[in-house]
């Protein structure tokens, strides 16, 4: 495993990685950096994203025919492919820390710390944790499969930091509600067999319970109680098909503690019996 460079100098410690196994997200290089006055970098396009974030000092940014004074525990974004310059402050030049990084789901990552194209820079001054994460990554410079793994979960770590102190990332309207449905969905697929509730779909979505119904029915022409039972209902039909489970076996497989109240759900919403759907289709 030597795909990397490491730097050490009075200024600057830096960390080049060159392994890409993981498509998700993955850390491209970083480093900290004492400037010296007025030291720039630029104009340049970089082909991953880059974040710097200022630990002392001042600088400014410059991109898209826009400038931006940067100091103290703020940060900039630079994307893909576009064209950057910065300059350290010529009387208290910054030092920074910087992670470059890419991956299928960086844009998706980056968009929930409010960070994107339209919006460059941000401010971090909760604690230090920004540049302990960095710190800790170039502590395990020689990169074998624990210290690759360690630098990935830093990396996750670093941008949960940014996304929890940001504004919250707000969707388009039409994609987020189907966004909750489908959430909505996989949850009552894996907990079927639960006595869950539609507070209990509407807690893990983040969602109030009335707020959820009207996505429901907006969406799918049903309010959430329908679907969840008319999804029992389907299950248990598939499950009535294998003769070795009991009635109760199916109805607690499809989140009943009661076999009879089970059935007299199962026959208004199928217009027969638990056994003699059984019957009919075996």
């Amino acid at each position: 495993m030597d795909n990397f460079k490491y730097l050490e100098t009075a200024r600057r410690d830096a960390l080049d990685l060159a392994r890409r196994d993981t498509l998700d997200l993955f850390v491209c290089y970083c480093g900290i950096e004492e400037c010296k006055p007025g030291y720039s970098y630029g104009p340049a396009i970089r082909s991953q994203y880059l974040i710097h974030y200022v630990l002392d000092g001042e600088g400014t940014y410059y991109v898209n025919n826009k400038t931006y004074k940067l100091k103290k525990n703020q940060g900039f974004l630079i994307c893909p492919n576009v064209i950057t310059f910065y300059k350290a402050d010529t009387e208290n030049p910054w030092t920074y820390i910087w992670i470059g990084f890419d991956g299928i789901k960086a844009s998706t990552y980056l968009k929930y710390a409010n960070l994107h194209k339209d919006n460059l820079i941000f401010e971090y001054d909760e604690d230090d944790a920004l540049k302990e994460y960095i710190l800790d990554m170039l502590k395990h410079n020689t990169l074998n499969y624990g210290d690759e793994l360690r630098i990935q979960g830093l990396l996750y770590l670093f941008l949960s930091r940014l996304i929890h102190t940001a504004p919250p990332y707000l969707q388009p309207k039409d994609k987020a509600s189907k966004l909750y449905i489908v959430k909505s969905i996989e949850f009552i697929e894996k907990n079927c067999s639960n006595n869950i509730k539609i507070t209990d779909i509407a807690h893990y979505v983040g969602l109030n319970r009335s707020y959820l119904t009207s996505l429901f029915k907006s969406n799918l022409n049903m309010s959430p109680q329908a679907f969840l039972l008319n999804f029992r209902m389907d299950k248990a039909c598939e499950l009535l098909g294998n003769v070795e489970l009991s009635i109760g076996d199916v109805a607690r497989s499809v989140g009943y503690t009661d076999a009879l109240a089970f059935s007299k759900v199962f026959k208004k919403s199928k217009g027969m019996s638990p056994r003699e759907y059984r019957s009919k289709i075996t």
